[in-house]
C-alpha cells in the first residue's frame, strides 16, 4: 500500500445523522411538547391547534410555520431552567425507547472506527444535548431563545433544517479533513445534507441522487 493510501485511510469519516425518524422511530418534537408543556396549557392547546394541524395535514400550512406556532405557544414565558430539566428527563426516560436498534448499531460502528459522528437535527438542544453527551456524539441543532431566565417562545436563530443543516456543518467542520462524508436522513428537509455526502442513506436505503462533497 502506498504512503498516500496509508494517509488517506488514517483520516476519519465524518458521519452525519438526522435524528427524528432516522435515529428514532418517529418525530420526537411532538413528544417533547407534550412532555414539557404545563398541563393546563397543553389541554387548551389541543383545542387551539386543531385547525392549524389540519391545515398542515392538508398542505396548506408549511411544517416550519407550524413548528414555530407550536413552540411559541408551548414555551413562551416558561423558565428556561424548567424546560432544560424537562429536556434532561426526556432524554433519559423517553428517547432510549425510540432509538432504532439498527441505527444505534451504525453509531456504534462509526465510534469503533474513530469517526467523527454528528447529530444534525431540527430538534432542540435541551433534550438532544443530554442524549448526545451520553453517546459521546457531536451535535448541531435548533435552540430556544431566552430573555433573561425565561423563554421567549421563539427559535434562537434559524430552524436547523434543509440548507441550514449544510451551512452549519460547513461552518463547524473542514470537510477536506475527512476521508469521506456519510449522511443519513428520512425527509425532504434532509436532502441538502444527503447531497453533501459521498455515501448517503435515505430511510435506510442508499440514496442515489447525491453528489460528492
Amino acid at each position: 500500500m502506498s504512503r498516500t493510501a496509508d494517509v488517506s485511510h488514517a483520516r476519519p469519516v465524518l458521519a452525519l445523522f438526522d435524528f427524528d425518524g432516522t435515529i428514532t422511530t418517529r418525530e420526537t418534537l411532538p413528544d417533547f411538547l407534550r412532555f414539557a408543556t404545563p398541563p393546563r396549557r397543553l389541554h387548551v392547546g389541543r383545542l387551539l391547534f386543531a385547525l392549524p394541524v389540519l391545515a398542515y395535514k392538508l398542505k396548506l400550512l408549511p411544517v416550519r410555520a407550524l413548528r414555530s406556532l407550536l413552540v411559541g405557544y408551548a414555551f413562551r414565558g416558561l423558565p428556561r431552567s424548567a424546560v432544560e430539566d424537562a429536556g434532561r428527563r426526556f432524554a433519559a426516560t423517553v428517547l432510549p425507547a425510540l432509538v432504532r436498534p439498527e441505527m444505534q448499531a451504525r453509531l456504534d460502528a462509526h465510534r469503533a472506527q474513530g469517526d467523527t459522528i454528528v447529530v444534525v437535527s431540527g430538534g432542540f438542544d435541551v433534550y438532544l444535548a443530554p442524549w448526545c453527551d451520553a453517546q459521546g456524539l457531536d451535535l448541531i441543532c435548533s435552540a430556544l431563545e431566552s430573555d433573561g431566565a425565561r423563554l421567549t417562545g421563539r427559535y434562537a436563530g434559524a430552524q436547523c433544517v434543509a440548507g441550514e443543516k449544510v451551512r452549519r456543518v460547513r461552518e463547524r467542520y473542514d470537510l477536506a479533513a475527512y476521508r469521506e462524508v456519510h449522511a443519513h436522513g428520512d425527509t425532504h428537509e434532509d436532502h441538502a445534507l444527503l447531497a453533501l455526502a459521498h455515501v448517503a442513506t435515505y430511510r435506510g436505503a442508499a440514496w442515489p441522487a447525491h453528489a460528492s462533497a
